[in-house]
């Protein structure tokens, strides 16, 4: 629940090339993969995917195989992050095919995906295992922005005990680096370790933190997200009231992003909406507040609840159903 920097020359230039099939040395390949990252990182999952395939194609035929490895893995990890594990798993087995520790870019980048992949399995120890040896690899030669990514997915698939030290690293990796595109992700990733341990006045103050670093980007819809998360936050904290204003103000920013043709804020119309529900129920008025939960309910079928969280779907039911009974 992981700013976008959008270049549209860059991008657009990049992606004309790639479709008419141009070559290039491995200096240009370089170039047109961090243009490819940019896209990557600005949520446009199909045409970065659409660019590493071509980068990739390019990269076989000039014999650039760092390059050809690390955009196999990125068009790996463009399906997968779209839910589309099928397709992605030929891309990062031909990356597998080629990458060597004897090349520390096209093998810090395989075993960032692959420890995706692991992780998106359901075998967190493997992936932890693997992210380890990214991390202690990318250290040791200075690159440190796969390190802090590292430090980051360790604190997602570790151990319980061992997130908040990882979290904790990875943010201290980035302030002292500047890599402050980093730092919204971290935060936001320490202050939901400390929600779900009901740490809840640490886990506000990190998703406080983590805000201030979304509402530096330009992309709408990570800031509704950052917003909704310091409203839950400040629910669990005790302040209702100020979270049922906050909580509204991401429902009218989610319900605005969607009808101009954002699909990804429907998920948070019916979040924000859920919690309203919550909290209305909380001050009093169950009736008014059922209507909500089925409202949001409603909302997050529509944007696929059932696909990409079951049980939390199943458990918004039988939550309704309590209430119904």
């Amino acid at each position: 629940m992981k700013t976008r920097v959008l270049v549209l020359a860059a991008a657009a230039c990049a992606l004309v090339a790639a479709l008419a099939g141009c070559g290039g040395g491995a200096e240009e390949l370089d170039v047109r993969l961090e243009e490819a990252d940019q896209v990557f990182r600005s949520r446009e999952y199909e045409e970065a995917g659409t660019l590493y395939e071509a980068i990739a194609s390019d990269a076989e035929a000039a014999g650039a195989t760092s390059e050809y490895i690390e955009a196999c893995a990125m068009r790996a990890r463009s399906f997968l992050i779209t839910g589309d594990e099928v397709s992605g798993r030929p891309w990062i087995d031909r990356a597998a095919e080629s990458a060597d520790r004897s090349d520390p870019m096209g093998w810090s980048r395989y075993l960032g995906v692959r420890g995706r992949f692991e992780w998106h399995a359901g075998d967190n120890e493997t992936a932890t295992a693997t992210f380890r040896e990214m991390f202690d690899f990318c250290r040791e030669r200075a690159i440190y922005d796969r390190a802090i990514d590292a430090a980051h997915m360790i604190a997602i698939t570790g151990d319980p005990e061992e997130r908040f030290e990882w979290a904790e690293r990875g943010i201290a990796m980035a302030e002292e680096g500047e890599l402050t595109e980093w730092l919204a992700p971290l935060w936001n990733n320490l202050g939901w370790e400390y929600v779900d341990a009901e740490r809840y006045e640490e886990g506000l103050e990190a998703l406080r933190k983590a805000r201030e670093y979304h509402h530096m980007g330009e992309n709408e819809l990570p800031k509704v997200i950052a917003d909704y998360s310091v409203a839950y936050a400040m629910k669990m904290n005790g302040d209702v009231d100020g979270a049922k204003s906050w909580m509204e103000n991401v429902f009218r920013w989610a319900k605005r992003l969607h009808e101009a043709g954002d699909e990804e804020a429907l998920e948070w119309m019916g979040f924000s909406r859920w919690e309203l529900g919550e909290i209305v129920i909380e001050q009093g008025d169950e009736t008014a507040g059922l209507m909500l939960l089925s409202k949001g309910l409603k909302e997050l079928e529509e944007a696929g609840i059932a696909d990409w969280d079951e049980a939390d779907w199943i458990e918004k039911q039988e939550r309704i159903e309590e209430l119904k009974g």
